[in-house]
């Protein structure tokens, strides 16, 4: 089949091009199936937030239907997400598309009461983290060498862009008939099943019944693998913290524009503002996994890190808004160049039969990081300028990065534990007792390499 092609290019090769990537079925259905996913939920949140505050005229209760969909992230994301790896990808993903279409279907009807909508809500989105952890473990299967590195660029960037079109779709029809918004939604859940079920192959679950223990204790492995393996700390380090200064001018985009929003509408300067991270994002994911040699990406990887928060630092002079979106833009395009490259080292270093549960441990990590960071720099905005927080909240942005940057593995600790994920792939995902002893000491040998090089 046409999904199943080789990519073994030599390291020194120039990066893969998009016509390779898009020429791969299988990426394409699995591409749009996400990006109508993304849009509706997008649409979802919209429409949710009007219809609840049209049955109660309370911003609170709005506000908490909003909130309902992270809520999953935070209470138990790695622990849906194990789920991911019991059963068949493509089992999960139009499992999940079709609950999530009924919940969507039952929030629409109109003798719903708030209540029920708020709990129909939280209910869909706990198919969020095991449908996303499905599909992230499910791509390294379907775009092999420097295709995923191009290939994770465009799906982050098109989930920023479809978060774009789904807030602005989502407020446009909302205001008209949430729920027309909200069976739009369930529509596109429909469509992603459809693509899932006839776009992609379907394979076998990374881990059989055999080797199944308790769901607890199998995310808990997902824990121990990301922080007890020295690269694997590493990349999680400088992600998390990325994302602890890069929301903070999104976040308070709204108290921002109300308070100087110059010559503006608050309306403009609002959305400008919010929307130029995501801009920025999309720009630096492709530009820079297009444009950029693979074996130089690895190199920027520390520059770009530390940019990051800089760009943002000239808010605390206070400038006009679309100055703070061309910084949003900026910081934006650094993070968005960095997070593809440090998926695709993250999902090399991962042995294949942990990357559902690696997945869960970091898509909840930043979730709680970024609502962290907005409440923090919101209650920090209640005594100080906005201008001020923003800008020293990135100055110590700086210092964190500087530090993350500073410990950061060297390039003979990246290869080794490469070398030891595959060696564990190629061992076996879940060996039985009797056979661990039995792993090649070759594996032995490039862990013991990889400990050397970090001291």
């Amino acid at each position: 089949m046409e999904a199943t092609v080789s990519d073994e290019r030599p390291a020194q090769e120039g990066p893969a091009t998009f016509s390779d990537v898009f020429g791969l079925a299988e990426f394409r259905a699995l591409l749009t199936a996400n990006a109508l996913s993304w849009i509706g939920d997008y649409i979802a949140k919209a429409a949710v937030t009007v219809l609840v505050y049209r049955e109660t005229e309370s911003v609170a209760l709005s506000a908490a239907a909003f909130a309902a969909s992270y809520l999953p992230w935070l209470l138990g994301g790695p622990l849906l997400s194990a789920l991911a790896e019991r059963y068949r990808y493509r089992q999960v993903m139009i499992a999940c598309d079709l609950f999530r279409m009924a919940m969507m279907v039952l929030v629409a009807l109109p003798v719903m009461p708030p209540w029920a909508i708020l709990a129909l809500i939280f209910a869909a989105t706990l198919a969020n983290p095991p449908s996303q952890a499905a599909r992230s473990a499910l791509l390294p299967h379907i775009l092999t060498g420097d295709r995923l590195m191009v290939g994770l660029s465009i799906s982050t960037s098109s989930g920023q862009a479809a978060q774009v079109v789904g807030y602005m779709v989502g407020a446009a029809i909302a205001s008209a008939s949430p729920a027309a918004a909200l069976l739009i939604n369930a529509g596109t859940f429909a469509l992603s099943a459809a693509l899932v079920r006839f776009g992609l192959r379907d394979r076998p679950p990374t881990m059989t019944s055999a080797h199944r223990s308790h769901l607890l204790r199998e995310t808990a492995q997902g824990f121990r693998l990301v922080f007890g393996r020295p690269v694997l700390r590493a990349i999680a380090v400088l992600v998390f913290s990325a994302m602890v200064f890069s929301i903070v001018p999104e976040g308070l985009a709204a108290a921002w524009a109300a308070e100087r929003s110059g010559n503006l509408d608050t309306g403009v300067a609002q959305a400008v503002i919010m929307a130029a991270n995501p801009v920025g994002y999309i720009l630096g994911g492709l530009l820079i996994g297009r444009l950029v040699a693979p074996a130089r990406r690895l190199a920027l990887i520390r520059p770009l890190a530390v940019l990051a928060p800089v760009v943002l630092v000239p808010a605390i002079l206070d400038p006009p808004p679309l100055m703070v979106a061309l910084l949003a833009a900026a910081c934006g395009f650094a993070v968005g160049a960095l997070m593809p490259m440090a998926n695709g080292l993250f999902v090399r270093a991962l042995p294949e039969g942990y990357r559902a549960r690696a997945f869960g441990v970091m898509a909840s990590g930043t979730q709680v990081i970024q609502g962290a960071a907005v409440l923090a720099t919101g209650a920090l905005a209640e005594r100080f300028a906005i201008p001020v927080v923003v800008g020293g909240w990135s100055a110590a942005g700086v210092l964190l990065m500087l530090v993350a940057a500073s410990a950061w593995p060297r390039p003979q600790t990246v290869e080794a534990a490469v070398k030891a994920a595959q060696a564990g792939t190629a061992a076996g995902h879940h060996p039985p007792p009797a056979a661990r002893a039995a792993v090649p000491a070759a594996r032995a040998a490039v862990d013991e390499r990889s400990r050397q090089a970090v001291t």
